[in-house]
């Protein structure tokens, strides 16, 4: 679900700062943030593997589409 965040213009600009030498976009910069915060900052891909051991092969196909969009979003397609 797409969520909305009004960030003070001085904190947008060290977001960028940040993100553009960790070669990251904004987006991933502050996912990675929010993970970090949660205590999620193990790597998504291993921690569904391992969230998805007790599901049945539908299921885990399933839960791998619902998902992709996570591997954009590492890689620095998503904007």
């Amino acid at each position: 679900m797409p969520m909305s965040l009004r960030i003070p213009v001085q904190k947008e600009n060290m977001i960028k700062k940040a993100a553009a030498k960790e070669k990251k976009t904004k987006t991933t910069f502050v996912m990675e943030a929010i993970d970090e915060k949660l205590g999620l900052t193990g790597n998504r891909a291993k921690a569904l593997r391992d969230f998805a051991g007790w599901l049945s092969a539908l299921e885990a196909e399933e839960l791998r589409r619902a998902t992709k969009v996570f591997e954009k979003i590492e890689d620095g397609e998503w904007t």
